[in-house]
């Protein structure tokens, strides 16, 4: 992995991989420069309002674009992917997809993971309640997803949301780095099963945890997709709505990110 790359993080909104018809609950881009010993991450909010790929221009929630990918008979990360190669015009040139409860196993077989709670709430989750307390708090796999699914508490909603979504996999991904074994990328693997899904092969893997370790934390950047919540549609829909201006100022971030032409996002 020498080469500028990205990384596209998926978090469905199912439960265990038995479940065929999921949603993208969390979108995440990293755009990795290994030359450059940075990252930049973008997350893309699940009610952002764009183009649909292979649909023939229906424009609604992004989240759907693995719905649509199945109605078209296309493979429903591809679906995705297009989408979002559309949205903010970069390639998608690697996935990571995960399902609660292979999220859930994930931290778990970590030991857990360390965040700083930014504020004092309560989540209820696959019904049970959990409460946290604002500081440095060190939570297994149930409360991690609790901490990173909640937005209704949160005052400001999706943006606070993906912040707290990009701390945890930050705070996981420490934590895959931080261990021993030569095999324990293969090992966590295993232990998720067909919780987790990635078009990654092993020597991949490794190298990208290897990068990872060389790139200091105060190079991981998070890029903000400005936008603003809106129900003003016929069917009164809630949608996250980013203007071509704002969705352009992060294609050209990302594109010089991956040393790619200043080419912005497509009309």
């Amino acid at each position: 992995m020498n080469e500028p790359f990205t990384l596209m993080l998926v978090g469905t909104d199912v439960r265990t991989a038995t479940n065929k018809n999921w949603r993208s609950d969390v979108i995440m881009i990293a755009a990795v420069n290994p030359a450059k010993k940075s990252i930049k991450v973008v997350s893309i909010p699940r009610d952002t309002l764009t183009e649909i790929a292979n649909t023939e221009g229906l424009q609604t929630k992004i989240n759907a674009a693995p719905y649509y990918g199945r109605q078209a008979d296309i493979d429903p990360m591809t679906n995705l992917a297009e989408t979002v190669e559309n949205f903010i015009n970069i390639p998608i040139d690697y996935y990571m997809k995960i399902n609660f409860k292979g999220f859930m196993d994930l931290v778990d077989a970590v030991g857990g993971i360390e965040v700083k709670v930014p504020f004092d709430f309560n989540m209820k989750l696959f019904y049970k309640w959990y409460t946290f307390k604002k500081g440095p708090t060190h939570m297994n796999g149930h409360e991690a997803l609790a901490y990173v699914r909640m937005r209704k508490s949160d005052p400001r909603g999706d943006l606070g949301r993906n912040e707290r979504q990009r701390e945890a996999v930050q705070a996981l991904m420490k934590k895959v780095v931080s261990l021993d074994s030569v095999t324990k990328t293969d090992d966590i693997l295993k232990a998720v099963g067909q919780n987790i899904n990635h078009n990654i092969k092993m020597k991949e893997m490794l190298a990208l945890e290897n990068l990872y370790r060389q790139i200091p934390s105060g190079r991981i950047e998070m890029v903000k997709i400005r936008g603003e919540n809106s129900n003003q549609n016929s069917q009164h829909l809630w949608y996250y709505l980013v203007n071509d201006q704002e969705r352009k100022r992060v294609s050209r971030i990302l594109r010089k990110q991956l040393d790619l032409s200043s080419s912005t996002a497509s009309p």
